[in-house]
């Protein structure tokens, strides 16, 4: 069993970090009048989930805990429709969107562990 000392040796925030730098790369790539709408909401969404794992981490109650951790998956969530628009808007290839899509769900499988352990 590996010991737990700080966020950055969590999976799942290992994970997150790992899909906040992919999110920041594709959205490069994005027409620049995404600016200050799907590029900037993807990438505030993905970065929720790494902030929200890390902020989590260091509350104090259990439930404290738990509502950031859930916060983190349901701004994983908001992640994935993102991809799904930015296929279906051509913006991002059909094999990068699963690529990514991938990971999402490595995540939210982490998470949801994470999770369960912290019950």
């Amino acid at each position: 069993m590996v010991l737990v000392k700080n966020w950055t040796d969590l999976n799942a925030w290992q994970k997150a970090h790992q899909l906040v730098i992919h999110i920041y790369k594709i959205t490069k790539t994005y027409p620049k009048d995404e600016l200050y709408a799907l590029i900037s909401q993807m990438r505030r969404a993905s970065v929720s989930v790494a902030a929200n794992i890390t902020e989590g981490f260091h509350r104090e109650t259990k439930k404290d805990r738990l509502h950031f951790y859930t916060m983190a998956l349901t701004s994983l969530e908001e992640v994935k429709y993102y991809l799904i628009l930015s296929k279906d808007l051509e913006y991002l290839d059909i094999k990068k969107a699963r690529e990514i899509y991938s990971l999402t769900n490595e995540v939210g499988k982490l998470l949801r562990r994470w999770i369960q352990s912290q019950k």
